[in-house]
């Protein structure tokens, strides 16, 4: 046989096999020995981002054990937001799982959007890390599990820093804080960079700051909180943080702070992963206003939860998905895609920190964090205290008026 036509015969067996063995793709992710056409399939609608991009990284083996096709939707914040709530109205939803911000789970349980997980049998582990669960129970039955640990961190530029005559190890209290973006103002940088960009992020940046002066914008029974003391003093403060440093998107401001333009900001894991060779890097804020002031829990949750729709056609599959994403070796293996879990097991094992030094910093954070207010308004709430933020940063009210009306709003939102 001619030389050239064996070798041609080879190479085709060879791409017919491996078409064969490596599968087709499924929404950017590799599916290996399983017909798409007649395996059944589950709809998964994801948090864009790194955060879906941790689940696609583990589903082939799952996919593959189950004879099962993992159909992702990958969506904006919003959209998902909204997706979930309308597909809950249908009989039989489009969605199996998805994510769920922490903050939407009141919201999503009184909808009758989310299957409860203690009735499918499922359980939280003592591996998670215990203060990531509170929000995922209603009536004491489980709804959510905490799936990927984003939490509010202190993100800075070391090089700036260490310019203003500061070490990283000073950065102990709000005060040391401020001195230094002070100082990196004078030198001609930005100091304290925040978002400014939505109402959502108005609070949100704030809530790390109002903790460490022991305020939050409700009590224990979610009556709103915000014409007080503490809330008065933290603003204050916070205002004239950052007037060091100015509003930008999130995208602008991790720039700013990794190529020094700026000093720091509040940050989140999940835009950002500094490598030992990043000039920025990160820490768990301290809870503290000055060095000699009580500390506070001020780190606050922005975890993404995973549920099972309530009016999905295949629950127990949808379940033994959710129990396979929650296995500690399962998530382990998603830390090289960007994965942060919500456990001791990988917060905590020596390899991984050896790659990941800052996951240090995260469990610090998420052992000491808080969730935003567990309430169905909790939107409605973010956006008339947004707004009022908004104009109060801006010097349109002081923030005596501004914190007069914004309590007034929020008590009449709730009276509903």
């Amino acid at each position: 046989m001619n030389p050239k036509r064996t070798l041609s015969l080879i190479m085709m067996i060879m791409l017919i096999t491996c078409s064969v063995s490596c599968g087709k793709n499924q929404g950017g992710k590799t599916t290996a020995n399983v017909d798409p056409n007649t395996a059944e399939h589950i709809t998964l609608a994801l948090r864009s981002g790194v955060y879906s991009d941790a689940i696609k990284s583990c589903l082939i083996s799952f996919e593959e054990e189950n004879q099962v096709i993992c159909d992702v939707l990958e969506l904006g914040e919003e959209e998902l937001h909204s997706g979930i709530l309308e597909e809950s109205k249908k009989s039989e939803g489009g969605y199996d799982l998805c994510m769920i911000d922490g903050s939407w789970k009141a919201e999503m349980v009184s909808n009758g959007a989310l299957l409860n997980l203690s009735d499918e049998g499922y359980a939280l582990d003592d591996d998670i890390i215990e203060a990531t669960k509170t929000i995922c129970y209603s009536d004491g039955d489980v709804y959510v599990s905490p799936y990927y640990g984003n939490v509010t961190v202190l993100l800075f530029n070391k090089n700036v820093v260490e310019r203003t005559g500061y070490s990283v190890d000073q950065l102990t209290s709000l005060s040391e804080i401020s001195k230094v973006c002070k100082e990196a103002e004078k030198m001609g940088n930005y100091g304290f960079m925040y978002r400014g960009d939505s109402e959502n992020n108005y609070v949100v940046d704030f809530l790390p700051i109002l903790r460490s002066y022991g305020g939050w914008v409700v009590d224990e029974n979610n009556n709103p909180t915000v014409n007080t003391k503490e809330f008065k003093e933290a603003l204050t403060f916070y205002i004239d943080l950052i007037s060091t440093g100015k509003a930008e998107s999130r995208d602008e401001l991790i720039k700013a702070i990794a190529n020094g333009a700026a000093a720091m900001a509040v940050g989140w894991p999940g835009w950002y992963e500094p490598t030992t060779r990043s000039s920025s890097d990160y820490m768990a804020l301290s809870g503290k206003a000055t060095d000699d002031s009580q500390v506070f829990n001020a780190n606050v949750y922005g975890i993404w939860t995973i549920g099972v729709m309530k009016n999905s056609s295949k629950k127990e599959l949808s379940v033994k998905l959710l129990e396979y994403l929650m296995d500690p070796e399962i998530q382990k293996s998603t830390v090289e895609f960007g994965g942060v879990p919500c456990r001791y097991s990988s917060l905590t094992d020596e390899s991984i920190l050896a790659e990941n030094p800052t996951f240090k910093a995260v469990c610090v954070a998420l052992e000491n964090g808080v969730y935003r207010p567990d309430m169905v308004e909790w939107k409605d709430f973010y956006t008339i205290l947004g707004a009022e933020m908004g104009k109060m940063i801006s010097g349109e009210k002081d923030v005596d008026q501004g914190l007069s009306d914004a309590q007034s709003q929020l008590e009449e939102l709730l009276s509903k």
